[in-house]
């Protein structure tokens, strides 16, 4: 019964979840969901931390429980599977990502050096934050678990096409730039760069050759200036 409980004020019912409010009889809603979400969330950083050192081959639910500190029970109450807990992990990295990218693009950089900026920062992600690089090592093994990982590099594409054209309009590309054709090969390139970054290197130099990439493409999409007239 309800009496049986000691009374707890309000103010410290997030202390003590698992005591009833007083007036209700009831855990509050509020604190469970809490307490799910945080759950949640160390299941996807214990399993990243997993999928990053070995792989989704290698990996178990084991280990992963064992490196979130959660039991068995608590993780399958959220994820179904390994599968489904790998997808969990490229998504969370695509919404680091993205959030990102948005701060960026909410500071009212010219469109090019919003891009660029981007890259840098999704290089040192890849430095810095252990379910970013998980994320992006699962995305190279989906066809392991048949993950359809076409949305985040889907995203990607277009965030670059759109300020690509809007870089065009601000006079920093060329007009006759294809703004979806550079948008994919930035990607591809990107991609590509970070990635020979990791096997060579573990991603060190991965900032450097992020900027070299840059150094190489700048001449193939910055307008001629002065054409047609003489150089000053």
């Amino acid at each position: 019964m309800l009496t049986s409980h000691p009374q707890v004020p309000r103010s410290a019912s997030f202390m003590y979840s698992s005591i009833p409010d007083a007036e209700t009889g009831e855990v509050s809603t509020r604190i469970m969901q809490q307490r799910a979400k945080a759950t949640r969330t160390a299941v996807i950083e214990g399993a990243a931390s997993i999928f990053e050192e070995v792989g989704y081959g290698n990996a178990s639910l084991s280990d992963v429980t064992e490196r979130a500190s959660v039991t068995k029970g608590a993780l399958y109450f959220h994820f179904k599977s390994k599968e489904d807990l790998a997808l969990a992990v490229i998504a969370e990295q695509h919404n680091i990502v993205r959030v990102a990218g948005e701060k960026i693009a909410s500071a009212g950089l010219p469109a090019l050096e919003t891009m660029i900026a981007m890259c840098r920062t999704f290089g040192q992600q890849l430095l810095d934050e252990p379910v970013v690089r998980a994320g992006i090592r699962l995305t190279f093994e989906a066809s392991a678990f048949n993950g359809d990982v076409k949305g985040p590099y889907q995203d990607w594409v277009t965030t670059m096409e759109m300020l690509t054209r809007q870089a065009q309009l601000e006079g920093d590309v060329r007009p006759e730039v294809d703004a979806g054709d550079f948008a994919r090969y930035l990607v591809a390139s990107f991609t590509g760069v970070q990635m020979v970054s990791n096997v060579l290197t573990e991603r060190r130099d991965v900032l450097k050759r992020i900027e070299d990439m840059w150094r190489f493409m700048m001449p193939a999409i910055a307008p001629i200036r002065g054409q047609g007239s003489e150089t000053p």
